[in-house]
Parts: structure tokens; sequence; C-alpha cells
């Protein structure tokens, strides 16, 4: 469970109202009824609902920190009744952390760890059970699908909350993989296919563990996916940028890099930013809400919770050329809340954790089942008890789910496939249906339709046109075995609309056709001045500490072209177009291609340049070249907070990187006072190392922290450590806040030694600035009172081992390829050399010592809790 800060949640009371026993809100229009406690599933970290409204639940003992097999499994909730409690359940499979689930039929997909013989985790896999004789145990051991889809270095040696997380199948087959940052190494379809990721992204893989491939990439710790029928996907995943742990509200496209962490501060011009900063927050469970069911106010919109900020968010969606802008509102408050899925008849069920800790209880969670008010239940048989006709007739209703449902049925009948074409085919050509009607249908022979090119017929509908490119080129090796043409793929790219020209790029890179690269080329783009880049500064407007979350529509289609490029491997194209108006373009891709002949022509380009501007350009590309992020073993994990500087982790040298090195500080020779700037720039910004090339940093600044006595300020007696610790939480609720009182307070009792309360601030402990927006006035007060109980995730204690025997405490405020930059709590920095690390281990209980705030009045100690509670 990735966090933001841990919330000390009270004990529930079983058998009350909702609302009084779990301090949950729910607007007045929807009712929400306890649909299970923690005695039959504790811990809940997903959750899915199938077609018939039973509900699957992974129950995690693990927590997010919590290490071992043994303490997992799936429960299957029924509510035969169908009065929103569960009135029986089995235990359908034991699993160890199960992190995402999806029913289908009588299968169920889920992602979780795997363990070996030696109590080791070998990684994540996603397998399928399977329950053929519907008695709510699975029948067997599941199927492999994909092994090894998360470290196994990381997770034993951390456990859980950044690994891979929500699995979530889209309209078109696909099951969509929310990767955290742990990434992985090596992971394993059934068809032998491998990949490595270094960080986070979404990854997707064929329901039979086919095909599996890279869908985004540069995401920090994302949970699960939202999908909407149109195939746009959407995260709530956050970043650390130096300043916190905030939320950015991510739309997904196909191939897009979001950033984090080496590119999203310094090279923001190269990711395709977040729709949306959305301040501290913890992004778990999410769901894109299509059900007729529902009030309009809800529906056709993505639902995403947050465990940290204990409620499920509607992000409001505006389209905005390719993509879209937002605007979020609260939706519900639910006690930590993990995820949440609906089934068909529009029952939303949602999964609390309730405070059950980093290393799970199984006292704590519960599952809620949310409906509107006058919902009226619609029992749905199983789905392969239709006729083929009435699958294809609820193929056209409204509910998503309920399409969904009637698809997966429909392919599950291969004997039945050649007589439905004619009736989708009609189907997709029916104007006067729903365009996600028409688009289901579309996937639904998508799926069916061996010769890609036979979906082309349908580009030349406006309104299907971006669907039918997409499904044509939506399966690789479909797209090998025939030759598609590329014609109705240039003209979208030449004069579409600008969602018509996102998926023209993404599918000429598909294709692979080396003939794409000048209609690619002939995308408009002007790169940022690169002295700018060079200096860290890539953008005007908005502020560079902003952009990598304001929206920017512009970039969207020359970013995917530049990775189309990538991807088709066209130097000898990049080359050619130096010199002309697809410059910029081409050297963006080309910066992104680590060969021999890269660099050799674009060290000839640079010789026979005679243009200041271009040499820059040229000059630029070579630095970023000059080194490559070194390749991922899956050993190791960059931690809470890595380097961000970018533009790579950990940068190696390549078999070019001495013969570009020659040519970049030749440029030194006889240069100008502003021409060695900008090289002195550019060594500094790309850390090149090159001494040659001069540096602008002089040295590391080092941080002016008050003097405070913390043992002092912890020793003296007043109220608050004469009360018990529930009176003076009920003197927080009663009595009148004092923000100019809290404010002096909080340097007089030395919280401004450790917190800040700016952006961009020095803070040994946990950023205060929009500690408001994440936890209540009783929640703060129980963190200063109890502080070993409520450690901000990334602020744990940690001691090392250090290999000459001795030792260092404090918590880990950098990381960076070679070295780990640590706090104390007197504030003290200390630079380690991660090869003079023996061990390092956590520590239980908390820097802040427990008895700040005892010599406090109860009025006192309430002006600063009160203070707090107002910083949003």
């Amino acid at each position: 469970m990735h966090s933001f800060l841990k919330i000390i949640i009270g004990t529930a009371v079983f058998g009350a109202s909702l609302s009084a026993a779990l301090g949950d809100s729910f607007p007045s229009d929807l009712e929400a009824k306890r649909f299970s406690g923690p005695d039959v599933a504790p811990c809940p970290a997903c959750l899915c609902a199938s077609a018939q409204g039973d509900v699957f639940v992974g129950v995690d003992l693990n927590g997010s920190l919590g290490k071992g097999p043994g303490k997992g499994r799936i429960v299957k909730l029924v509510d035969r009744d169908r009065d929103g409690v569960a009135d029986s359940h089995t235990v359908f499979a034991e699993v160890n952390n199960p992190r995402g689930l999806i029913s289908v039929g009588t299968r169920l997909f889920v992602l979780h760890t795997a363990y070996d013989g030696s109590r080791k985790s070998t990684g994540m896999d996603l397998v399928v059970f399977d329950d053929a004789n519907g008695d709510g145990v699975a029948d067997g051991p599941p199927g492999m699908l994909v092994r090894g889809i998360c470290s196994a270095a990381s997770i034993n040696a951390r456990g859980t909350d950044h690994s891979t997380n929500g699995i979530r199948m889209g309209i078109d087959g696909w099951i969509y993989i929310a990767v955290g940052d742990f990434g992985f190494h090596d992971a394993t379809g059934t068809d032998g296919t491998k990949l490595t990721l270094l960080g986070g992204g979404i990854v997707r893989v064929r329901p039979d563990g086919t095909e599996m491939e890279l869908y985004t990439t540069g995401t920090r710790n994302i949970y699960d996916v939202a999908i909407d029928p149109f195939m746009n996907c959407y995260t709530r995943g956050n970043t650390n940028d130096g300043g916190g742990w905030n939320i950015r509200f991510l739309h997904h496209i196909q191939s897009g890099e979001y950033g984090y962490p080496r590119l999203f501060q310094n090279f923001v011009s190269e990711i395709i930013p977040a729709l949306e900063d959305l301040g501290g927050g913890s992004g778990v469970g999410s769901l894109y809400l299509s059900e007729p069911t529902w009030p309009e106010k809800y529906n056709n919109q993505p639902l995403m919770a947050d465990w940290g900020r204990k409620a499920v968010y509607i992000h409001r969606l505006t389209p905005d050329g390719p993509s879209f802008t937002e605007k979020v509102e609260e939706m519900m408050e639910v006690s930590q809340v993990t995820d949440l899925d609906v089934d068909p008849a529009g029952q939303l069920f949602v999964s609390a954790w309730d405070g059950a800790g980093f290393s799970g209880d199984p006292n704590k969670g519960y599952v809620v089942r949310v409906t509107p008010k006058g919902w009226k239940n619609r029992v749905f048989p199983a789905f392969s008890s239709y006729k083929s006709e009435q699958l294809l007739q609820l193929l056209t209703t409204a509910s998503a789910s309920t399409r969904f449902y009637a698809q997966q049925e429909i392919l599950a009948r291969p004997a039945e496939l050649a007589a439905l074409k004619p009736v989708l085919v009609a189907t997709i050509r029916n104007g006067s249906l729903t365009l996600a009607v028409r688009v289901a249908a579309l996937f639904t022979l998508a799926q069916i339709e061996p010769d890609p090119k036979n979906l082309l017929v349908f580009a030349s509908d406006e309104a299907l046109c971006e669907f039918a490119l997409r499904a044509a080129t939506d399966r690789l090796p479909r797209l090998k075995a025939a030759k598609v043409p590329l014609g109705p793929f240039l003209a979208k790219l030449k004069s579409g609309t600008p969602r018509q020209r996102a998926v023209s790029a993404i599918a000429l890179g598909r294709i692979g056709d080396l003939q794409a690269a000048p209609a690619l080329l002939d995308v408009a783009f002007t790169k940022p001045d690169p002295a700018r880049v060079a200096a860290g500064k890539s953008t005007d407007k908005p502020a560079q500490s902003e952009a990598h979350a304001t929206p920017n529509p512009g970039i969207i289609v020359p970013h995917l072209a530049a990775h189309a490029l990538v991807r088709l491997d066209a130097v000898e194209a990049c080359l050619g177009a130096v010199g002309t108006p697809s410059e910029d373009l081409a050297l963006w891709a080309l910066s992104g291609l680590h060969e021999p002949s890269v660099a050799d022509g674009l060290l000839a380009k640079l010789k026979a340049a005679t243009s200041p501007a271009q040499r820059v350009k040229l000059v630029t590309t070579l630095g970023r070249l000059y080194q490559q992020e070194a390749s991922y073993d899956g050993s190791w994990w960059w931690t809470t907070r890595p380097d961000s500087h970018g533009p790579y982790y950990k940068p190696v040298i390549w078999s070019a990187s001495p013969r570009i090195a020659a040519a970049l500080e030749a440029e030194t020779v006889g240069a100008t006072p502003a021409q060695l700037e900008f090289l002195a720039r550019l060594n500094d910004s790309h850390r090149l190392g090159l001494a040659k090339l001069g540096s602008l940093e002089s040295g590391q600044v080092l941080e002016k922290r008050p003097t405070v006595d913390l043992a002092k300020i912890a020793s003296q007696k007043g109220a608050v450590a004469s009360t018990p610790v529930e009176d003076v939480i009920l003197a927080v609720e009663s009595l009148k806040p004092n923000h100019s009182r809290g404010k002096v307070l909080f340097t007089q009792q030395g919280c401004v030694a450790c917190h800040a309360l700016e952006q961009g601030g020095p803070s040994l402990g946990p950023y205060m600035g929009q500690i408001g927006s994440i936890m209540n006035a009783e929640q703060i007060a129980t963190a200063i009172l109890r502080p070993s109980d409520s450690i901000s995730q990334g602020f744990q204690t940690v001691n090392l081992a250090m290999k000459d025997g001795s030792f260092r405490t404090g918590f880990v405020s950098e990381t960076t390829a070679d070295h780990i930059v640590l706090r104390d709590v007197t504030g003290a920095v200390t630079t380690v050399g991660l090869a003079d690390v023996k061990e390092q281990t956590h520590v239980a209980n908390s820097m802040m010592p427990e008895n700040l705030a005892s010599a406090l009045s109860l009025e006192d100690f309430t002006a600063l809790v009160r203070f707090l509670a107002s910083k949003k």
C-alpha cells in the first residue's frame, strides 16, 4: 500500500450506522451499506465484482511493508437476497499479496506476489484461476500468464508498497497492468515474450499471457488503471519532486513517456505532462463509471480512490486536443479506501483498509456497497446461459460492464464467431447506435478478425476513424503477417483531428515501415531553446516546477511522432532532416537512438555546420547521446527519493562516447564567453562530467536550519502530559481554534526544525504545507502525540551498518546511483557511498520525540493542531 501518511482511525463499532461507525460520508442521493467486515475479509487490498454481483476481495495481511508468504487469500462474497450485505462467503484461493483481480465468466485473473520454498519472493505473477463447477472455490492451481512482473529484490527488501498493482481489462481485450516504480526485469509471458522496465508505467498483455508489451512509461507509483469505453486510460499516480509526494492525474496515451524521475523536472518538454497536480495523497483503486443506473452527475467519469485522503474523487473531463483537461471534486469519504468496482446491475463496491497499518491487521477493513437511492436490482444470470443473439443485444446496452461481459462470452464461443461477424459489422455501421456501442462492436470484431486490413474499411466513417485505425494496428503479430497500407494513417496524420493524428502517429510506429518516417518528421514541432534546456529551464510558462502537471496538448502528437521514429529506428531519415524545417523533431528522435551511426552522422553534421543556432542544437543532442541509461537487472531500486535531475538515473558511457566527448571539448577552443557558459550549463544539466567544458555549479549549498533543543522541549510538562490521549482529542474537537497562536507554536515547539510549511523549503520530516488536505485534526493530534504510530512513508528511520563497523541513523533524503544522503534528528546531512554500506534496516520508532507537545495547555495544543489542519 503506497501511502503519503499513515492515518490513525478509531475502531469501528459494528452494528452501528455506517456513518457513525466509520466516519465515512456519502452524498445524500446515494445509499451505502456495509457489505462485509474484517471477520470475513480483513485488510482488503483490492476487489472486483463479477457479472452476477458477487465480489472477490484480495485479503492481504502483510499490508504494504509486511513480508513473507501465507498471509493472503481471495475471498468470494455472495449477497443472494441483494440487500447490500453479503450473506455467504468462500475462500476462493490462497495467494500472497493479492494486488489485482478481474472476474470473467468462471475465470478470475489475479496479480499477486510469488514465493519460493525458502520464503523469498520471486517477484509478482499474473495468473488465472477457474471455478468451472461454481462452488466458489478455485478448481485447482492457477494457470501462469506472466511471471516476474515485479522486482523480487525490492519486495524482499521492502514489501509491496511500490510493487505492481491493479489490473483491468479494456473493451479491446487487453489486460492493463499498473506497474509501480519497483519495475521488473525479464517478465515473461506464455509465448516467451520478455520485458524489462526501470520504474513505473502500464504494461498490457492478452488474456492468454501472449503479446505482452509496454504501454506507457515514466510513472512513480500507480496502483490501478481506469479505462473508459473509448480506451482512454487514467491513473492517479504520485511523484516526489523535492517538495513532497503530490498526486498527478494522468491520461495515458499509448507509447507516451510521463517523466518520473528523470525527465519531469529538467527535461519537461520531452514528456506528456499530467493533467493536474492535486497536492498530497496516495492514489489507489480506480474505475471509469459508465452505468445507466447511476445519476448523470456521477456517470461517465473516472472515479479515483485516494488512500491517504480517505476519499473517492470524480475527475470531470473536457476534451482538449488529443487529451483532456479536468476538474476534480470529492465524491465520497471512505476510511483509507483501497479499491472499487461496479457490476452490471449498478452496484458499486468499495473496499476500505480502515487503519490496518503498514503491516496489516486482522481486525481491520471492510467492504461497502454503494447504490443510488431508489436503485432497483437486476440479477443477471450467468452470461454463458444467453443465446448468441441475446449476447449481441446486450452488446448494444448503455452499460459498459454489461457490454464487456457480453463481449467476453461472445469471444468464448469460437464455433459461433463466423456466423456472428455479419451482425457485428452491421452493429458497427449502425449510426443510430451510440458511439460507445459501435466501438465495443468494433473491438469485438477486431479480436476475431485475423486480417487487420479488414478493419480499415471502417476508417472511412469519421466517427469511427480513430478507433478503426487503432484496432487495425492493435496486435503486432497480425501486423507482421499482413501488409497494412500506410495511406489511411498518413492521411489522418497530416489532416485528421488531433485524436486521429495521435493514433496515426502511434500506429505508424507499430506498423514498422520506414516509408512512414518522412510523414512523421513533417509533424510540426519547435523545440524549446537548447540553451534554456541545458540550463534546466525548458519552459517559460508555466513555471518549471509546475510544467510536469500542466496540460500541453500541442506536445502530444510531436511526442508520439518522435517515439514512433525511435521505434522505426529511422536513423537515415532523421539525419537527412537535419537542416530542414523538421530538424527539431529529427534531433529529438535521434537523442533516443544510441547507435554508432547516429553519433557519427551528428558529428559529421556538426563539423559542417556554420549556423550558430544549429551548432547549439547539434551539441545539445550530442551531449544527450554522450551517456545512456545503464541496463536494468532488477537487483536495485531508486527508493522513495531518487535523484531526479535527469536525463538518466544511472548514466554510463558507450562505444561512441569518446568521439562525442572529443567533439564537445573541441567546442571550447576559441569559444566566446557566452558559448563557454552554454557548454558549462550543458555539462551541469546533463551531468556529463567533462572537466574541459567547465561548470557553473559552485558546490553544495548547506541548508540554514533553525537551532532547536528538541530534548529540552520534550522534557517539559503541562496539561497535555497529564491528560489522557482520548481527552486531549476531545479538547481539540471542542475548543476554539486560534490559527495565529498555532503559527507561533509551530516555531516555538520546534516543529519548524523538521517540517516545512512552504513548497521547496528544507524539511527533515513530512511537508506540512498541505497536511490539512491529507489528515483531519484528530489524526494530526494523534500523530503528534504518538509519532511512532504514524510515520509517513519515506520518513521511516533507517539504520545503516557500514562495512567499517560503524553505524549511521536517520532517514534517506535522496538516493543517486552511487550514494545516499542521510539526515539525522538534528538535521545534519551525511552523504554515504552505497559501496560502503553493508546492510540497511528500518527502525520501528520515529525520529520525532514522543513528548514535544507535553508542556502545552489544551488551548495551545488545539491552536497548533487546528493551524496545521488549516494548511490545505
